[in-house]
């Protein structure tokens, strides 16, 4: 097994990706630790966050493997890069772009396009991603993903935007491969007032629900 297929299949075992969307660097190496104390193994710090280059490479080096990091809203090839340079283990977007999925296998790296409709779910699978993040699931809900699944049970799918702790278990139990969850894990309040064993305790509360949802599948 590849280097690849085994942080895909600790991410995806995982069940949840945090998105670190954040307007201070100063605090995203703290968040990511306090996620990986909860269980969670896949930290996405966006791009558009300040500084988010060197987090990346910080955060790497502090979690020394107890998580893995990626970059998220990344939008084309050369962005990619220069996140992979830094550290990034795995490479999400909003959209499908083919040269950054290009970019992403070349070096071996997991990578998670955006889509939204069947047509370009399917055409993200065949461009050769690893999983495909559907956005924003806000306007679509748990049963898009069961009904996508049905004729293409194929693809790997991580439903993002919108998921919350009352819904990630609808979701996981419609066939989702993972979630991608934001503000409703990193909660702004908890991060201002840097209550790192509250953010733990919410990561501990989404892996349970994910392993929850899955045993009842």
């Amino acid at each position: 097994m590849s280097r690849k297929e085994e942080r895909l299949n600790v991410i995806i075992e995982s069940g949840v990706v945090a998105v670190i969307r954040v307007s201070s660097a100063d605090d995203l190496v703290n968040i990511c630790s306090a996620l990986a104390d909860g269980g969670i193994k896949a930290v996405e710090i966006t791009m558009t966050s300040p500084g988010a280059l060197e987090a990346i490479s910080e955060t790497t080096q502090v979690l020394n493997g107890k998580a893995i990091v990626g970059a998220g809203s990344v939008i084309d090839a050369e962005t990619a890069r220069s996140c992979i340079l830094a550290g990034a283990e795995f490479i999400v977007g909003p959209i499908l772009d083919l040269d950054m999925v290009r970019l992403c296998n070349r070096y071996g790296k997991i990578v998670i396009p955006g889509a939204f409709s069947p047509t370009e779910i399917l055409t993200c699978w065949e461009a050769g991603v690893d999983v495909v993040k559907v956005f924003p699931a806000t306007s679509l809900g748990p049963s898009f993903i069961k009904d996508v699944l049905g004729p293409l049970p194929q693809v790997k799918l991580m439903p993002t935007g919108g998921i919350d702790i009352n819904n990630v278990s609808e979701y996981i139990n419609a066939g989702a491969a993972c979630v991608g969850v934001g503000s409703a894990l990193v909660d702004k309040t908890i991060v201002h007032e840097k209550r790192w064993d509250d953010l733990t305790e919410r990561a501990r509360q989404y892996v349970s629900a994910v392993k929850e949802a899955r045993a009842r599948v």
